[in-house]
């Protein structure tokens, strides 16, 4: 229920993946007027596959990108489903789909596009709808009564670009997208192939290369190990040759895939040079070197940038002082459990924009984000890993700020597990494991029965 003190904003959420779609829910059970923007053709986000991506530039330089997700046709989760749903509406497994506990890409876009439509969140969606602009309006004091003006185009369409004013804007564009490239001496001069991860969808255009993979992430070595496959060689370059006991176990297993360290140079005549003085004759580089935070439409005239991926400044990742609540983040921090945490971002901002609670000053804030970059610096944590928490005490005192549920013993203990799992077992984890009591604790749990079976399963 809505308190009848609530304030009612119009609201624009930019996004309709996980992060978006979950704000788009809080807020309307806020009782504000939400419009979600989505510039692909359904819900979504990073989990709605594209199989075409001739049009993206190989390397994913360009501002805007034509290509938004990175996923590849094989791609499994990397996590159980167990412990990836939203805390009222379990990832269960469904007759007829991927009843895999680790399940393909697109068992995960179904799960979405249920949640859209069992809570009826497609008609705050506008489909096909780029945004080209942010800003805000003009204004008498910063964070005070702030709008913003929101520039969309349809572009299934021939009309012109539309811009209408919101009271606030959640930012909800996933940061999955964006490549982040290596310094490699020579790069940019190399004439043979180079690409990102973010344009990799099947392995069968690298048969009988000789391809190095740049980045020994679990993405890295997923793409590998299909690589191999197919491909006449396979190096795997990595920042450090202390590597897993998984990924040791598989490259002692086949006499194609090969570890290096990192790159020193790329010479013209396609030699790729390792720091350790080896070197070899690729066809393809292929980079699976992560992704950066851009946000290419938004104007905050500086008081919220990206620098080395630190979105800043921003107050538990989620707001920038001077603007909010009025602009928000959904999403951005990594290395947690995704969705609950989502969802608990998105009812601190719902429930902020109605009133029913307030921030700390401006001044509390920034006091609070500098000493987190403090701690961050004491730590010796690089700046461009800001925003991965992989902190389960982290996510628990996130929810006290709004009285959310801590995450369930199981989910922490499930995710663990599987991490274990995978570093020990890096070609079986997703099909072997031995987490069978912690599984029937889940499933015996009241995330797993709150609805009954008759409301979610077919």
């Amino acid at each position: 229920m809505v308190s009848p003190l609530s304030l009612s904003k119009k609201v624009c959420v930019i996004g309709a993946g996980p992060s978006g779609l979950v704000a788009a829910r809080e807020l309307r059970k806020e009782g504000h007027n939400v419009v979600v923007l989505e510039q692909r053709y359904d819900v979504g986000g990073q989990w709605l596959y594209e199989p075409n991506v001739e049009s993206e530039d190989p390397l994913g330089k360009k501002k805007f990108l034509q290509v938004h997700s990175s996923i590849y046709a094989s791609l499994r989760l990397i996590s159980p489903r167990e412990i990836m749903g939203f805390t009222d509406f379990p990832f269960l497994v469904k007759k007829g789909r991927d009843t895999r506990r680790f399940p393909g890409h697109r068992e995960l876009w179904l799960y979405l596009k249920d949640f859209c439509e069992h809570f009826g969140l497609r008609e705050m969606i506008r489909f096909n709808t780029s945004v080209e602009y942010v800003r805000m309006l003009e204004y008498d004091e910063i964070g005070k009564d702030l709008k913003w003006m929101v520039k969309s185009r349809d572009k299934s369409s021939e009309e012109m670009a539309v811009e209408e004013v919101f009271d606030a804007v959640v930012v909800a564009t996933g940061h999955y997208s964006h490549p982040r490239l290596p310094t490699i001496k020579g790069m940019d001069t190399w004439k043979r192939k180079q690409m990102h991860s973010h344009i990799y969808r099947v392995p069968e255009p690298f048969r009988n290369e000789v391809v190095v993979v740049v980045g020994n992430s679990l993405s890295g070595q997923d793409i590998s190990m299909e690589l191999m496959e197919v491909a006449k060689e396979v190096h795997l370059s990595a920042k450090s040759l202390n590597i897993t006991e998984g990924l040791s176990k598989v490259i002692s297993k086949h006499e194609n895939l090969h570890l290096h360290p990192q790159i020193e140079t790329l010479q013209e005549d396609g030699r790729v040079v390792f720091v350790d003085g080896s070197w070899l004759i690729a066809d393809t580089i292929l980079h699976c070197t992560g992704y950066s935070y851009t946000f290419p439409f938004l104007d905050t005239k500086g008081m919220v940038a990206v620098d080395d991926d630190r979105v800043g400044p921003l107050y538990e990742h989620t707001f920038p002082p001077a603007l909010a609540p009025s602009l928000s983040f959904v999403g951005i921090p990594r290395k947690i459990i995704g969705f609950p945490f989502f969802e608990a971002q998105a009812k601190w901002i719902a429930q902020l924009l109605s009133g029913k609670r307030t921030l700390p000053s401006r001044e509390e804030m920034m006091d609070s984000i500098e000493e987190f970059y403090r701690s961050r610096d004491a730590a010796a944590i690089p700046k461009h890993y800001t925003h991965d928490i992989g902190d389960f005490e982290y996510c628990d005192r996130y929810g006290d700020h709004i009285g959310f549920p801590h995450l369930e013993e199981w989910r922490k203990q499930l995710c663990l597990s599987a991490l274990v799992n995978a570093d020990a077992n890096l070609e079986a984890y997703r099909d072997s494991w031995e987490d069978h009591e912690l599984l029937q604790e889940a499933l015996q749990s009241p995330h797993f029965t709150q609805l009954g079976a008759e409301d979610l399963t077919f």
